[in-house]
Protein backbone atom coordinates (compact mmCIF):
# COMPACT_ATOMS: atom_id res chain seq x y z
CA UNK A 1 0.00 0.00 0.00
CA UNK A 2 2.81 2.41 0.78
CA UNK A 3 4.37 1.84 -2.63
CA UNK A 4 1.14 2.84 -4.37
CA UNK A 5 0.86 6.02 -2.29
CA UNK A 6 4.46 6.92 -3.09
CA UNK A 7 3.86 6.31 -6.81
CA UNK A 8 0.77 8.56 -6.80
CA UNK A 9 2.63 11.28 -4.91
CA UNK A 10 5.53 11.05 -7.37
CA UNK A 11 3.14 11.41 -10.33
CA UNK A 12 1.47 14.41 -8.70
CA UNK A 13 4.83 16.05 -8.08
CA UNK A 14 5.86 15.56 -11.71
CA UNK A 15 2.51 16.87 -12.97
CA UNK A 16 2.83 20.00 -10.85
CA UNK A 17 6.35 20.71 -12.14
CA UNK A 18 5.39 20.61 -15.83
CA UNK A 19 4.78 24.20 -17.00
CA UNK A 20 1.38 24.85 -18.59
CA UNK A 21 1.34 25.25 -22.35
CA UNK A 22 0.63 28.67 -23.85
CA UNK A 23 -0.30 27.24 -27.24
CA UNK A 24 -3.86 27.46 -28.49
CA UNK A 25 -5.87 24.27 -29.04
CA UNK A 26 -5.77 22.90 -32.57
CA UNK A 27 -9.51 23.42 -32.92
CA UNK A 28 -8.99 27.19 -32.59
CA UNK A 29 -5.89 27.45 -34.76
CA UNK A 30 -6.95 25.51 -37.84
CA UNK A 31 -10.53 26.71 -38.06
CA UNK A 32 -11.96 27.92 -41.36
CA UNK A 33 -12.87 31.61 -41.31
CA UNK A 34 -15.65 31.38 -43.87
CA UNK A 35 -18.52 29.13 -42.94
CA UNK A 36 -20.86 30.64 -45.51
CA UNK A 37 -20.16 32.81 -48.54
CA UNK A 38 -22.07 35.50 -50.40
CA UNK A 39 -22.49 35.51 -54.16
CA UNK A 40 -23.85 39.04 -54.54
CA UNK A 41 -21.58 41.69 -53.06
CA UNK A 42 -21.39 44.96 -55.02
CA UNK A 43 -17.79 45.78 -55.98
CA UNK A 44 -18.32 49.44 -55.11
CA UNK A 45 -19.03 48.60 -51.47
CA UNK A 46 -15.71 46.76 -50.98
CA UNK A 47 -12.83 48.57 -49.32
CA UNK A 48 -10.26 45.74 -49.33
CA UNK A 49 -9.91 42.04 -50.10
CA UNK A 50 -8.04 39.40 -48.12
CA UNK A 51 -7.18 36.00 -49.52
CA UNK A 52 -6.71 33.19 -47.02
CA UNK A 53 -5.42 29.70 -47.54
CA UNK A 54 -5.56 27.63 -44.38
CA UNK A 55 -4.95 23.88 -44.23
CA UNK A 56 -8.03 21.67 -44.63
CA UNK A 57 -10.16 24.64 -45.75
CA UNK A 58 -11.20 25.79 -49.22
CA UNK A 59 -9.75 28.99 -50.70
CA UNK A 60 -11.31 31.87 -48.77
CA UNK A 61 -11.88 35.47 -49.84
CA UNK A 62 -12.80 37.98 -47.13
CA UNK A 63 -14.02 41.42 -48.16
CA UNK A 64 -13.97 44.38 -45.82
CA UNK A 65 -16.85 46.62 -46.78
CA UNK A 66 -17.04 50.40 -46.55
CA UNK A 67 -19.36 50.09 -43.53
CA UNK A 68 -16.55 48.13 -41.73
CA UNK A 69 -18.31 44.76 -41.97
CA UNK A 70 -16.32 41.72 -43.07
CA UNK A 71 -18.03 39.17 -45.30
CA UNK A 72 -16.87 36.07 -47.10
CA UNK A 73 -17.24 36.11 -50.86
CA UNK A 74 -17.65 33.03 -53.00
CA UNK A 75 -14.30 32.66 -54.86
CA UNK A 76 -16.16 31.41 -57.94
CA UNK A 77 -17.95 34.74 -58.45
CA UNK A 78 -17.35 35.88 -62.01
CA UNK A 79 -16.02 39.39 -61.28
CA UNK A 80 -13.68 38.00 -58.65
CA UNK A 81 -12.32 35.41 -61.09
CA UNK A 82 -11.50 38.14 -63.64
CA UNK A 83 -9.94 40.27 -60.89
CA UNK A 84 -7.69 37.38 -59.86
CA UNK A 85 -6.67 36.61 -63.45
CA UNK A 86 -5.75 40.24 -64.07
CA UNK A 87 -3.77 40.43 -60.83
CA UNK A 88 -1.85 37.24 -61.63
CA UNK A 89 -1.04 38.48 -65.15
CA UNK A 90 0.15 41.80 -63.73
CA UNK A 91 2.51 40.03 -61.31
CA UNK A 92 3.86 37.81 -64.09
CA UNK A 93 4.57 40.82 -66.31
CA UNK A 94 6.37 42.67 -63.52
CA UNK A 95 8.54 39.62 -62.83
CA UNK A 96 9.48 39.34 -66.50
CA UNK A 97 10.55 42.98 -66.56
CA UNK A 98 12.65 42.54 -63.42
CA UNK A 99 14.68 39.71 -64.97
Amino acid sequence: MDVKVLAVLALLAVAMEVPPSTAKPISLVERCWCRSTLNTVPQRSIRELKFLHTPNCPFQVIAKLKNNREVCINPETKWLQTYLKNAINKVKKSRRRAQ
